[in-house]
């Protein structure tokens, strides 16, 4: 399975990234090493959205909290970048694919990472990975 982080990305071009304790969502929590995965960098933050794939070197799950009823689970990971997007892929390219059930790869990652805004770590299937292998 192939995975998709959207996260805060300090330095874009990094040919590794280190990122503590990601909310996990839609199979995202099953991530392990050696898994591929594609890097966005976060528009909430001041990215520009795809920008990497790359490999996953450590994947960690994150305890949960004692008292606390409801918690998304966490993982922390660490990847290594295999390669830079070539062009652009974000918010404003996959705003307009809003039928959820279409079955396009660019309505499942609109849905997985813009419907609900927080970055997280999400599980994407065969298809999505393919559509994205194309940015690069």
């Amino acid at each position: 399975m192939a995975f998709a982080i959207k996260a805060e990305i300090s330095d874009p071009r990094a040919t590794a990234f280190s990122l503590m304790a990601q909310k996990t969502m839609y199979g995202g929590k099953q991530i392990a090493e050696g898994d591929p995965i594609f890097v966005f960098a976060s528009e909430n933050e001041g990215g520009q959205g795809l920008i990497a794939r790359g490999v996953v070197t450590s994947a960690e799950a994150v305890a949960k909290k004692r008292g606390i009823a409801r918690q998304t689970p966490r993982v922390s990971i660490a990847i290594k970048r295999t390669a830079l997007a070539k062009r652009p892929l974000g918010r404003r390219e996959l705003k307009g694919f809003a039928d959820w059930n279409d079955g396009q790869p660019e309505t499942e990652l609109n849905f997985k990472f813009y419907r609900q805004a927080t970055n997280k770590i999400v599980g994407i299937s065969d298809q999505a990975a393919e559509f994205l292998g194309k940015f690069f």
